[in-house]
C-alpha cells in the first residue's frame, strides 16, 4: 500500500491566499511522487510561482477559462483583481465552472479531488463519477469552529444579527474569547447572507462539508488541538491537520533590481529594528486608516518598510493617498512600496523585527517562520478570528480600537509597534515568535502531517479500487 502513488486533482477558490498555500501543499504531495493536477483559470496559473525543476513532471497546471460574465471585469480572474464588493461576481462566473469541471474530471480520472469551500458542487459530481473527495480548507480549524455545523451552516443559525458572532459560539465546550469584535462582523456580515452568486459563503461551506469523504485543515494539532477536537465533534468525518504549509519560494539565481535596493536599504538598518507592513493581496484600508497608519508609523520613530496596495484591480475607483509630507518627513527611515513585493526575502532579512499584519493566516505563518513579532490589524473574513487566536495564546498583539466603528488612532498605531518592538512589556510576543517558529517552520513535523494524511488517502483509494 505504501508504494501505491496517488493522481490527486487540486481546485482551489480564486484568491491567491488560497492558491498559495495549496501550490505548497502540492508541492509536498509531489515530493512522496504523487502526481497533482492543479486546476485554476489561464491568468491565475502564469501568476503563480514557478514550480521547482524536480517536481515539474509531477505536478501539471490545468488551465480552465473562466466565463464571462457582465458585471465582473475583462481579465478579472481572482480576488486581487476586483474591489471587495464586486467579489460576488467572482462567484457568480465560478459557479458556472460546473459543466467545463465535470468534463475535466472525466478526463483527469484522478483518484481524489481536493476542493475549496467555494466550488461546493464539486463533491457531487466527484461522487458520480467514483473519486473520493476532499474538502481541504486554509482556514485555521478555530475558524470553522466558529462558523458552526452543517445545521448551523446550512441555514440553522439562530445568529441572526451582527452582535450574535460577538460572543463564542455555544458548541464551542470550552472558555475562550475567540469572537468577532462588532466592527470586524459588521464588515464581513455581507457574506453571511446572500450574494448575487445565491449562494452565501456559510452555505458554500457547510454544502462542502456534508458532500466530502475527508476534512483536511491547514493547521497542526500542536496548535489548536482544541478547536481540531471540536471540528471531528460537529462534522463527526475524519478531519486532518496538514500542517501550517509555510510558503518555500522557488528561488532563481536571479537577483531582481527591485530586490537588489531593497536588500541596500534594509542592509543599512539596525538588526531586528524594522516594522514591515503588508495587508495581504485583499484588504486595503480606507484613506482614514491610511492617513491614521501613516502618521502613526512616523511617531513611533521606528524604521518601516510599508507594501501599500493603494488600489485593487482597474475597476477600483477609491483610491487613497498618503499624507501630505508623509514620505519627505521620513525619508530614509521608512519605504512605502506601492507594487509587488519579494515579502519572503523581506521577512527573512535580519533587520526586519516584527510585521504590522492583517492577521491573513499566510502571513502570519511567513512571519513567525522568521521569527517576527506581529503587530496585528483585522479588516476582512476569517483576520478577526485569527487575531483572537493569536491574542489569546499571546503570539499577536492587536492595535486598540473603537469596537463600534473600527477606528483607531495614529498613537495607538505608535504605541502597539513600539510595544511589540522595543518595550520591555512586549518582550512576550518577541520571545513567542521565537518558540512558534520551531512549530510553525519545521520541515520534518510538516512531512508527517502530510505524510499521515496521504497515508489515508492510500488506504480508501485501495479500499475503493478492491470494492470496499
Amino acid at each position: 500500500m505504501s508504494e501505491h502513488k496517488l493522481h490527486m486533482a487540486m481546485f482551489p477558490w480564486l484568491a491567491f491566499g488560497h492558491m498559495i498555500p495549496w501550490l505548497e501543499l502540492a508541492k509536498l504531495i509531489a515530493q512522496k511522487g504523487h502526481k497533482v493536477s492543479f486546476i485554476s483559470t489561464p491568468r491565475n496559473i502564469d501568476r503563480l510561482p514557478k514550480i521547482p525543476p524536480n517536481l515539474s513532471s509531477l505536478i501539471h497546471f490545468v488551465k480552465l477559462p473562466l466565463p464571462h460574465l457582465e458585471n465582473l471585469p475583462e481579465n478579472a480572474e481572482a480576488t486581487v483583481d476586483l474591489p471587495y464588493n464586486q467579489v460576488q461576481y467572482l462567484k457568480k462566473a465560478y459557479d458556472l465552472l460546473q459543466e467545463p469541471m465535470t468534463r475535466l474530471l472525466e478526463s483527469l480520472k484522478p483518484d481524489w479531488i481536493l476542493y475549496d469551500f467555494a466550488p461546493y458542487w464539486v463533491a457531487p459530481i466527484a461522487n458520480q463519477m467514483g473519486i473520493k473527495t476532499v474538502f481541504f480548507s486554509i482556514f485555521i480549524a478555530a475558524f470553522l469552529a466558529f462558523l458552526g455545523p452543517l445545521s448551523v451552516l446550512m441555514g440553522g443559525d439562530d445568529r441572526t444579527i451582527p452582535e450574535d458572532f460577538t460572543v463564542p459560539p455555544k458548541w464551542v465546550p470550552f472558555p475562550t474569547n475567540v469572537a468577532y469584535r462588532y466592527f470586524e462582523i459588521v464588515n464581513v456580515f455581507d457574506s453571511v447572507t446572500d450574494d448575487v452568486s445565491g449562494v452565501n459563503d456559510p452555505f458554500r461551506i457547510g454544502l462542502s462539508i456534508k458532500d466530502c469523504d475527508v476534512v483536511a485543515v491547514r493547521s497542526c494539532s500542536e496548535f489548536e488541538p482544541e478547536w481540531i477536537q471540536v471540528l471531528e465533534t460537529i462534522y463527526g468525518k475524519p478531519v486532518f491537520p496538514v500542517g501550517q504549509l509555510p510558503t518555500t519560494a522557488f528561488n532563481t539565481d536571479e537577483e531582481t533590481d527591485t530586490w537588489r535596493w531593497m536588500k541596500e536599504w534594509l542592509d543599512k538598518q539596525k538588526k531586528n529594528s524594522v516594522v514591515y507592513v503588508a495587508f495581504g493581496s485583499e484588504a486595503k484600508p480606507t484613506q482614514t486608516q491610511l492617513t491614521e497608519l501613516a502618521l502613526g508609523l512616523e511617531l513611533s520613530e521606528l524604521p518601516f518598510f510599508w507594501v501599500l496596495r493603494t488600489r485593487r484591480g482597474s475597476e477600483d475607483t477609491e483610491l487613497v493617498e498618503l499624507p501630505d509630507g508623509f514620505e519627505e518627513r521620513t525619508k530614509g527611515r521608512g519605504v512605502v512600496w506601492t507594487s509587488w513585493a519579494p515579502q519572503l526575502q523581506i521577512l527573512a532579512h535580519d533587520s526586519v523585527g516584527g510585521m504590522l499584519s492583517h492577521s491573513g493566516w499566510s502571513s502570519v505563518v511567513e512571519a513567525i517562520q522568521f521569527e517576527r513579532a506581529l503587530i496585528l490589524l483585522t479588516f476582512l473574513a476569517d483576520q478577526a478570528i485569527n487575531a483572537r487566536v493569536l491574542e489569546e495564546k499571546q503570539i499577536g498583539y492587536s492595535i486598540p480600537r473603537d469596537e463600534r466603528d473600527g477606528s483607531f488612532t495614529r498613537n495607538s498605531v505608535a504605541e502597539s509597534v513600539k510595544l511589540v518592538m522595543v518595550k520591555e512589556e512586549g518582550q512576550i510576543y518577541r520571545d513567542m515568535a521565537k518558540e512558534m517558529k520551531v512549530l510553525f517552520g519545521d520541515r520534518v513535523r510538516q512531512d508527517l502531517y502530510v505524510d499521515n494524511f496521504l497515508d489515508h488517502l492510500k488506504k480508501e483509494a485501495t479500499i475503493t479500487s478492491l470494492g470496499g
